[in-house]
C-alpha cells in the first residue's frame, strides 16, 4: 500500500475516532444535545454505532457502542499501518 495513501486513511480514522469521543462526552450535556456540533457528530457516528447498539445486550443506561467502535477503528489502524510497512 502506498503510504501516502495510508497516511490519508490513519487520518481519517483518527478523526473519526475523535467524533465518536466527542460524541460520548457530549452526551453528558443534554443542553448541548440541540447544538450544530451535536448534530453533526450523531450525523457522522450513527451510522456507524446504530448497528453495534443493536447487537450489544442492554447494559442499563450505559451504551458501550462507542467504545466498540473505538476498538474496531484502532485495529483498522493497525491493519492499515502494518499493510503500508510491507
Amino acid at each position: 500500500m502506498n503510504n501516502q495513501v495510508a497516511t490519508v486513511l490513519v487520518i481519517f480514522l483518527y478523526v473519526l475516532m475523535g467524533c465518536v469521543l466527542l460524541r460520548s462526552v457530549l452526551s453528558f450535556f443534554p443542553s448541548a444535545a440541540n447544538s450544530q456540533l451535536a448534530r453533526l457528530l450523531w450525523q457522522v457516528t450513527e451510522p456507524m454505532m446504530a448497528p453495534i447498539r443493536r447487537i450489544l445486550p442492554r447494559t442499563g443506561g450505559f451504551d458501550f457502542s462507542g467504545l466498540i467502535i473505538i476498538i474496531l477503528l484502532q485495529v483498522m489502524v493497525a491493519v492499515v499501518n502494518q499493510a503500508a510497512q510491507r
